[in-house]
């Protein structure tokens, strides 16, 4: 019986990891997606306060190229757009990621306190 618990004990602590390295995965990529937006909104910033017709360039690989502001707007606003996007996508899986993690919190609790039950009947027995 005991062994039986261990087992169970042990599958699902793995369980239990598996889902927190995701966890701490999404958590990481979330915060980059949050310093990318922070970063476009500067941008935009930037770019509304300048005059119409003033030049803006961009780089491509070593070299700059002039854009049209009206472009340059646009991108930056699509880039927005997208990653506010990935922002709220990561926020649902952390959301189900965490709902996850306290589900295996719960059954390793219940496991641990079957676990010990079983060691003291063990024990009682010997």
């Amino acid at each position: 019986m005991a062994e039986g618990l261990q087992k169970r004990l042990q599958s699902e602590l793995e369980k239990f990891q598996v889902v927190q390295k995701d966890y701490q995965k999404y958590v990481s990529a979330r915060q980059q997606l949050d310093a990318q937006l922070n970063e476009n909104n500067l941008v935009k910033e930037e770019l509304d306060r300048l005059e119409p017709g003033a030049s803006v360039f961009k780089m491509m690989g070593p070299a700059l190229v002039k854009q049209d502001l009206t472009e340059a707007n646009q991108t930056v606003q699509k880039r927005i757009d997208y990653i506010t996007g990935e922002i709220k996508r990561h926020d649902g899986m952390i959301r189900d990621l965490e709902k996850k993690q306290e589900t295996h919190r719960d059954n390793l609790n219940k496991l641990q306190h079957q676990f010990q039950q079983a060691q003291v009947k063990a024990a009682a027995k010997a």
